[in-house]
């Protein structure tokens, strides 16, 4: 499929995990696609293996929480590519501990990270979608956005982000934009292998205990969040806005 042949995606946080899978997803599907991450090494490794499959990508070492970095790589990414076409606010971190525990960075951080990065970048790219009378827009929640012991930043960041997005389908929709959200469950990535050393959990047995409270009876792979956001990226999502998925092996309320 080319279903994203001439447009041009920007990933955060795309080069490891989830926001590799999705990268991926567009790269294979015809997108340009951009990417920027503070991780130096995992970008350059990320962005070698795409080069070398014969994706046109850019990527830029740079921090969705500053301001002037986020907006440089944006006006980059227009002018190398012609436009920006997709915004994937991907880029996250973990800071986990009980409420009493927990210190002010560990809340400004996750805070800084999930809802100052996904404004900065919503901000920078809009501009552009709005001359171009299109864009797609979709931030990545998690079901911890319901609620989740030991995680009150990271569920009040990830709650607010839905919030964040329903406001933008309501601002920016007749300007061609859509704005969306992926709510991820239990997905077999470096942060939740992190969740498990934290909490003194061989990985194994910690993926065997959140199966049995899954519905479909498997862990979620990256994949599985790439083809919910390459649903809301497509074109023919027109009339899907404001909206959270959660890809989460069974519902949740």
């Amino acid at each position: 499929m080319n279903r994203f042949k001439g447009r041009t995606a920007l990933v955060t946080g795309g080069s490891r995990g989830i926001g590799k899978a999705i990268v991926e997803r567009f790269a294979e599907e015809g997108a340009k696609v951009a990417i920027i991450d503070i991780n130096e090494q995992a970008l350059s490794e990320t962005a070698a293996e795409l080069r070398e499959k014969g994706y046109t990508i850019y990527t830029k070492v740079a921090s969705v929480t500053d301001r002037e970095q986020v907006e440089q790589a944006v006006k980059e990414i227009v002018e190398t590519f012609g436009s920006l076409d997709i915004l994937v606010n991907n880029a996250g971190v973990i800071r986990d501990n009980l409420l009493f525990k927990m210190t002010d960075d560990d809340w400004i951080t996750v805070m800084d990270v999930h809802l100052k990065g996904a404004f900065y970048a919503t901000r920078a790219a809009q501009q552009y979608m709005v001359k171009n009378q299109y864009g797609r827009i979709i931030n990545i929640s998690s079901t911890s956005a319901l609620g989740n012991r030991g995680q009150a930043n990271y569920s009040a960041a990830k709650a607010g982000l839905q919030g964040f997005t329903k406001t933008l389908a309501i601002e920016l929709g007749k300007f061609g934009i859509t704005a969306n959200v992926v709510a991820p469950g239990f997905i077999e990535t470096e942060m939740t292998k992190a969740t498990a050393e934290r909490m003194g959990i061989p990985f194994e047995n910690f993926v065997k205990d959140r199966i049995n409270k899954i519905p479909v009876g498997r862990s979620g792979k990256p994949e599985d969040i790439a083809n919910a956001v390459a649903f809301f990226a497509d074109e023919r999502s027109g009339f899907v806005s404001g909206q959270v998925i959660y890809v989460a092996g069974g519902p949740k309320n």
